[in-house]
């Protein structure tokens, strides 16, 4: 019975992520480009290149914005290679 419900909710998870996983990279890009700050949240969480984005975004949008874009894609390709596609 356990391995199951094992099975089943892995298949719910990976349906989940197909269904999902490119929408809510869409949706972190765009907030990478219009808020920069809440697009690395989304992405890495709290940590240095939150506050690095941060700085930058002080600095200007545009800056904000290249790197959020950048750490967006940087860590959509490190998952990619890791096999955990979203």
């Amino acid at each position: 019975m356990d391995f199951l419900i094992r099975y089943l909710e892995q298949n719910v998870v990976k349906e989940n992520h197909k269904k999902y996983g490119k929408i809510m990279k869409l949706v972190r890009f765009l907030l990478g480009l219009l808020v920069p700050p809440l697009g690395v949240f989304l992405t890495v969480g709290v940590g240095p290149t939150l506050f690095i984005n941060i700085l930058l975004t002080v600095l200007g949008w545009l800056p904000g914005s290249i790197h959020a874009i950048w750490v967006i894609a940087k860590h959509d390709e490190q998952l990619n290679r890791e096999g955990n596609i979203y």
